[in-house]
């Protein structure tokens, strides 16, 4: 099935500042794609430039296959964006927001109004109907604009930073919300909480300094960990010494350390291009005669990839 969302070889220029460079992706329909970079990276510089409101120096941007730029209404009309900071009418009520966006957006009476409906009871907002949106939470705000972005039901969502602003219970729910519409529909989420890449995102990408720096599903990142099928092992105090050099003397370990952890030692051995290592330490252990209380095998932190990856790009854009 053809994408909904296509970016090609996108860049933007702010005078001598390259704010986004050559960055491609696309997002098929019901997939949930993650945007992740450090403060600066060019996240919301390339959502706005994909949502129609900032135009791109060179490069292109499709929604269900119309250009942002030469087909900016027919593109919209599929689009609901989020914001960042989600600006909104501050004198208007959530209701009278609502209700203005559904008609803005071609809605006959009724259907607006079971539309709206839908979208207050889905982000529960009954009980601040109408007050004026000022006088609202940073978390209230937060979703009105998710509910602004989703009363016409488009194909395609932009998001950026969701979830900022609500609490833990709020956050669950919002990501429960996404997780029950993406199947048909394609959504981009810029974060930069990992979590929320694990929780919703059938993908990521990672970008820094406007460069798209890394990507794949949660799993294919955490496999470039560099931590990835390391073998975490407690040991009796007396045994360390004669562990870790048992250890070190395996093929495809890229490096061991230890320390001591409530009253026992532990080493952690990490190997060679993430290879599995768990039954060689095992074993050797095992025929060394070593005490072994716990052996467990890591599977890669995202924090990790994330953290190498946008440091290697080496400068942040501002």
């Amino acid at each position: 099935m053809a994408s909904l969302i296509e970016v090609e070889n996108l860049r933007k220029r702010f005078g001598s500042i390259v704010a986004v460079d050559d960055v491609s992706f696309s997002v098929a329909p019901g997939e949930v794609l993650g945007f992740l970079g450090p403060n600066g990276a060019g996240k919301s510089t390339t959502m706005r430039i994909i949502a129609g409101s900032l135009a791109a120096t060179s490069g292109s941007a499709r929604i269900c296959g119309h250009d942002v730029r030469s087909d900016s209404l027919a593109a919209r009309a599929c689009l609901g964006y989020l914001p960042e900071g989600s600006p909104l009418y501050a004198d208007m009520t959530p209701e009278g927001l609502l209700d203005f966006v559904a008609g803005v957006r071609g809605m006959e009476a009724g259907q607006r109004r079971r539309r709206v409906a839908e979208v207050i009871d889905r982000l529960e907002l009954a009980e601040v109907l109408h007050r004026p949106i000022d006088t609202l939470s940073k978390g209230f705000k937060r979703r009105l604009g998710l509910a602004q972005a989703l009363v016409h039901d488009p194909k395609v969502l932009i998001l950026d930073e969701p979830t900022d602003g609500l609490d833990p219970n709020q956050k669950q729910s919002v990501r429960r919300l996404i997780g029950e519409i993406a199947p048909d529909k394609a959504i981009i989420i810029s974060t930069h909480l990992l979590e929320e890449v694990d929780s919703i995102c059938h993908r990521a990408i990672i970008i820094a300094a406007g460069r798209v720096v890394g990507g794949g599903t949660p799993e294919e990142l955490r496999r470039v960990a560099t931590n990835h099928n390391a073998v975490r092992v407690r040991v009796a105090v007396a045994s360390v010494t004669r562990a870790v050099e048992l250890v070190r003397g395996l093929p495809r370990i890229a490096g061991v350390v230890h320390g001591e952890e409530e009253g026992v030692s532990v080493l952690v051995a990490t190997p060679e291009g993430g290879a599995f290592i768990a039954d060689e330490v095992a074993a050797i252990l095992r025929g060394g005669s070593i005490d072994v209380r716990s052996l467990d095998v890591e599977t890669g932190r995202l924090d990790d990839v994330f953290h190498r990856l946008t440091r290697e790009a080496g400068r942040h854009v501002v």
